[in-house]
């Protein structure tokens, strides 16, 4: 590629760097005869010159800024097409580890050193030329990695990766994959994943235990395969990733693991079935051919020592599909299985094992369903884990194998759930049932006193944009990047804003992070607002805080227009919300705070009927587990 090849951009990297919506871009191309004409792409999705749209930008008095890191990016995207980014990626990678570990080489030979990048990085996968053609590319790289350092560096270029191909690259969930790496190996040693994609859960295993940890991976993947590489390598880890299909090709075989954590491929019909009919780590039965999580789940086990553990993600109807019943008995009768866990509604389930070492079996299974709330997995897996044959707490229970061995072995939690003793139960009901009556009794008072008018009243408007520039608002978001899973900071989530609860995220501290106040305006992109009561949390991802001047404007009169405004509501074909285009009345701060104490009401009576709904639902689950179980009984309307 030639150097002086232009940096394009298309409309949602726009979007992005200028931080609005995608309607906003395209409303500028209507509007203004002066934005720039397209230079590449297609009709569809065109490409625009990125010096061209930085200048009209700022001709235009609109925010705008290209860090370095976002120029790197574009310059990549403008390089390869989305095909063959994940190619370009990796050579960057590799570039990047050279960086690392021959600084001298570089600094003294600049562009020419690149003959010895694939000298220099002999353990990454694959076996193609690591080297970039683009010197451009590579002299911006070498600039990013001055400025970030090179991990830092290529960990911003796989966010914007990752965030490019959503729909391509499945990527475990950072809260998931930090309990998987808690339960199956905290303990350290050698951890092998044979799924490991980008290397989510590898970096998990190196974070808790680095020093003591020899990570391993294969993944089917080059590209990916490379990228996880460069990940853990540049961390400093002691790691080998090796491209290949696991079931047919194990590539590490001749390793064998002290934990094994896998999020493996689902519903795979071509995995090999015909061709490893006899391979010897069916032990516990020849996987049925619409069965290749079952495949998995054996291939993990073979590759543990015994007494090792194994946490490995599965599809909700992996657990009681009825081809696969023969394989989940055996399972169970070995005592392989300890733990079949729903992380939430629809799944997945997280399998945990153990490699049969001679010892007694287990004679109970833990399965825990925990609708949601990772935090009641751990502490049910160490309980567990300390006697299997106690029964446990919470949303957890401990199932008799010997009952499951029937005609169906449905291993499914949902049909395990922990029945309640008569005290508990009857405490937990008529708790339940006194606040339903006590919520719903409020409600008939609720609604605020709101006047009709015969004629509409129109008010002059402006927009929250407007707004904004006129420093009545300051618009703020959370960082890009925000560590999850942990920490002993509270945030709040888009979840927690749009069912109206205390923050329930936590994160570690971090000057970048945005800290709620009372008073704020909390919007999340599916359109739920919320005044914010109470501070110490910090803004979660996929939520904007509007904070207000008080002197000026009143927060719960900006929130009733925005839950209202046609602004604010997701558009056909957009995944964004353009806030900044919602129309609010101009109106003195007396006028204001009267709209505000009605939108106030308002937003009270929404919280209540969700409580009151949410004990409704309470009232009648414990109603129909009564009356089957016999806790309680029909009686006169009167009695």
């Amino acid at each position: 590629m030639e150097e002086s090849q232009e940096i394009t951009v298309n409309a949602g990297d726009i979007a992005r760097l200028a931080g609005v919506g995608r309607a906003a871009v395209s409303n500028w191309r209507r509007r203004y005869e002066d934005f720039p004409q397209p230079v590449g792409g297609t009709a569809s999705s065109p490409l625009f010159s990125l010096p061209e749209i930085s200048g009209w930008l700022r001709a235009n008095g609109k925010s705008f800024e290209v860090s370095l890191g976002d120029l790197v990016w574009q310059r990549m995207r403008t390089s390869a097409d989305d095909l063959r980014l994940g190619e370009l990626l990796a050579r960057v990678g590799a570039f990047l580890l050279f960086l690392r570990r021959e600084p001298a080489d570089w600094r003294d030979h600049g562009v020419k050193s690149l003959t010895r990048v694939a000298a220099a990085t002999t353990d990454l996968p694959g076996s193609a030329d690591p080297r970039l053609e683009d010197l451009a590319l590579v002299r911006l790289v070498a600039e990013l990695a001055v400025e970030r350092g090179a991990l830092e560096a290529f960990e911003f270029l796989c966010e914007r990766y990752v965030e490019a191909h959503s729909r391509q690259l499945s990527v475990t969930r950072d809260d998931v994959a930090a309990l998987m790496v808690r339960l199956a190996a905290g303990g350290g040693g050698v951890v092998l994943d044979p799924a490991c994609g980008v290397g989510t859960l590898l970096l998990g295993a190196d974070a808790v235990k680095r020093r003591r940890t020899v990570l391993a991976g294969q993944e089917i993947n080059e590209t990916s395969a490379l990228i996880a590489a460069v990940r853990l390598l540049l961390r400093g880890a002691g790691a080998r990733v090796v491209a290949g299909d696991s079931l047919r090709e194990d590539g590490l075989a001749d390793r064998t693991a002290d934990a094994v954590v896998c999020d493996p491929p689902f519903n795979e019909r071509v995995w090999g079935h015909e061709e490893l009919a006899g391979d010897p780590r069916w032990e516990y039965g020849l996987p049925p051919r619409g069965e290749s999580e079952l495949a998995w789940v054996q291939h993990c086990l073979a590759r543990v020592r015994p007494g090792g553990l194994v946490a490995i993600l599965m599809p909700p109807a992996a657990a009681g599909r009825r081809p696969g019943k023969r394989i989940r008995g055996n399972l169970l009768r070995a005592g392989a299985l300890r733990a079949v866990m729903t992380l939430a509604p629809g799944g997945p389930d997280l399998w945990m094992l153990r490699r049969p070492d001679g010892g007694r079996p287990p004679s109970r299974l833990l399965v825990v369903d925990a609708s949601g709330d990772l935090s009641v997995v751990e502490p049910a897996w160490r309980a567990y884990l300390d006697d299997p044959e106690a029964e446990p707490s919470g949303h957890s229970r401990t199932v008799r194998i010997i009952d499951l061995l029937d005609d169906e072995v449905d291993l499914t939690p949902a049909r395990h759930r922990p029945q309640q003793g008569g005290p508990d139960f009857l405490r937990d009901f008529t708790d339940a049932l006194d606040r339903f009556r006590a919520t719903s009794a409020t409600l008939p008072d609720a609604p605020p006193a709101l006047e009709p008018l015969s004629e509409r009243q129109d008010l002059p408007t402006t927009t929250v944009g407007e707004l904004a520039k006129a420093g009545l608002i300051t618009i703020l978001q959370a960082p890009p990047r925000m560590s999850s899973g942990g920490g002993p900071l509270p945030v709040l989530t888009a979840d927690d804003t749009a069912a109206g609860v205390s923050p329930s995220g936590r994160t570690t501290l971090d000057p970048a992070l945005v800290m709620i106040r009372p008073g704020d305006v909390v919007t999340s992109v599916l359109g739920a607002v919320r005044v914010i009561t109470q501070s110490g949390a910090a803004l979660g991802p996929q939520l904007t805080l509007y904070r207000v001047d008080p002197q000026r404007l009143d927060a719960a009169f900006l929130a009733g227009f925005l839950r209202s405004a046609d602004g604010t509501r997701v558009h056909a074909g957009s995944s964004r919300l353009d806030v900044r285009r919602a129309r609010v009345p101009m109106l003195p701060l007396a006028d204001q705070r009267t709209y505000g104490t009605a939108f106030r009401e308002l937003f009270e009576l929404e919280d209540r009927l969700r409580a009151t709904r949410a004990l409704g639902e309470t009232v009648i689950r414990l109603g129909f587990d009564g009356l089957v179980d016999g806790h309680l009984r029909p009686c006169d309307q009167g009695a």
